[in-house]
């Protein structure tokens, strides 16, 4: 096998060694055994759609599709320019809700 010569060897790591997850990983698993992340997330679909969201994403990749021609876009190329403006463009106050959703679950989870 050849080595690289600018990449370190990656350190070997018994199969045996546990590794404590990290306070995101906690709380990850505390939201999806509680079913609390399923929740949000259809919290999350619902605003989006009541919101215009949804529709302004269909008609961003409807519009890309166009000017690019059907059979030259893949869904890769879709995703790449579509989340950045989808992601810039999620109302504020929806991120505000969700994240009190997000901190009232901490607290009564005592996380």
């Amino acid at each position: 096998m050849r080595k690289s010569v600018n990449r370190q060897p990656a350190p070997e790591v018994e199969e045996n060694q546990y590794k404590e997850p990290s306070f995101e990983e906690l709380i990850n698993i505390e939201l999806i055994e509680s079913g609390e992340k399923e929740r949000l997330m259809e919290l999350l679909r619902e605003r989006l759609i009541e919101c215009g969201w949804k529709d302004e994403m269909k008609a961003l990749c409807r519009s890309f599709i166009k000017k690019k021609g059907r059979n030259n876009v893949t869904v890769d190329d879709l995703v790449h320019v579509i989340t950045p403006k989808g992601r810039a463009s999620i109302p504020d106050s929806i991120k505000a809700e969700l994240l009190q959703r997000i901190r009232t679950f901490l607290i009564s989870a005592a996380l």
